[in-house]
């Protein structure tokens, strides 16, 4: 078999595919407009509560005379804050796809209905604890209040959805996967034509995955995968290395089926696997063990990619792949993904913990 030309690892343009050159890619419909009232994330759970409390405990400063009075009365107001505030929440939550599709202005109205209705109902559960203070003060100020707070994390929301995919972002996530470096796609024709006439099979199966590759670096940068698909393509990045490197690059799986359905964004895995050749195989005179584990925990999915590291054979990076992964996962799943990367003894392991 004619002999297939390992990368080299001082060449600055060896195999990164989520580093090539740009292609033009196909002309992309319209982004849909963001769906603006999207309470159903426990980040949103844990800062709308707080924001509650936070407005009621800055309210009662003004009207209590004493630390001790304004204890009383923040105890009293939480009350009626806290089952209002998560029936808002669940209500809202509830009715995320009719609201989805209503306008912004309609979002607002039904919001602050909502909102009213939670603070007068939160009153009134209060009141059979006990009226006290609370008869005097009335179903007034806590409906209007409901409304009122229901609007600022309306248009906070709303700022938010628009936030998730600003412009730069959108630009900096279309680039990772609509680029392909040449000398990568070099390579990997070079590998196809050396196994055309000794093993066709072999190089027809190169040429797929070359092609499976491009279709998905190429496609549109929103949407989600399942992790049964991601892992998918990241054997199909390591097949073709596996030409390239052959006995220097050793691959192990531990796949768990549960895992798969986890949803994250398209072409996740694949730059981590890459870096696990480029920094961990590639400069190793012997290559190397890249390890893929996913296994899924209760309601979440743990995925850990892991490659040796011999000595000081890695060649430090800048940790762009690793943020933007880490940057897509927040964009994505906010604080229901988790990110982690360290080196362990003679291993480099990146941990991610997404949603089932």
């Amino acid at each position: 078999m004619t002999p297939v030309t390992p990368a080299n690892p001082d060449d600055p343009t060896s195999t990164n595919l989520s580093g090539f050159g740009a292609l033009t890619t196909p002309e992309r419909p319209p982004r849909p407009e963001p769906t603006l009232f999207d309470v159903c994330h426990v980040g949103v759970v844990l800062r709308a509560t707080l924001f509650v409390h936070a407005a009621l405990a800055t309210g009662v400063l003004f009207v209590a005379p004493t630390m001790r009075g304004w204890a009383l009365q923040f105890a009293l107001g939480a009350g009626v804050a806290m089952p209002a505030v998560l029936a808002w929440l669940i209500s809202a939550c509830a009715l995320k796809a009719p609201l989805s599709r209503m306008s912004a202005a309609g979002q607002a109205s039904v919001s602050a209905v909502l909102g009213a209705a939670c603070g007068c109902a939160g009153w009134a559960l209060a009141m059979q604890a006990g009226p006290g203070d609370l008869e005097r003060i009335g179903p007034f100020a806590p409906t209007a209040a409901g409304a009122a707070l229901a609007l600022v994390m309306h248009q906070w929301l709303r700022m938010r959805a628009l936030a998730r995919t600003p412009a730069d972002t959108t630009a900096q996530l279309a680039e990772l996967q609509s680029r392909i470096r040449p000398h990568f796609l070099f390579n990997t024709l070079n590998s196809a034509l050396a196994l055309v006439r000794l093993d066709p099979q072999r190089a027809e199966h190169v040429l797929e995955d070359l092609a499976e590759l491009f279709r998905v670096a190429l496609t549109e940068t929103g949407g989600s995968v399942t992790l049964d698909e991601e892992v998918e393509l990241a054997k199909r990045y390591l097949a073709i290395e596996q030409i390239r490197f052959g006995s220097r690059l050793a691959v192990t799986w531990d796949l768990d089926p549960d895992a798969g359905s986890a949803r994250m964004p398209p072409l996740l895995l694949q730059p981590l696997v890459e870096n696990a050749v480029r920094h961990g195989i590639e400069p190793a005179d012997d290559g190397g063990t890249i390890r893929v584990r996913t296994r899924a925990r209760g309601d979440r999915a743990v995925i850990s990619i892991a490659n040796s590291v011999t000595g000081t054979a890695s060649r430090p990076g800048q940790g762009i792949a690793l943020r933007n992964v880490q940057d897509r996962l927040r964009l994505m799943h906010d604080v229901n993904a988790q990110f982690e990367s360290r080196r362990d003894g003679d291993a480099f392991r990146v941990q991610i913990v997404v949603p089932l």
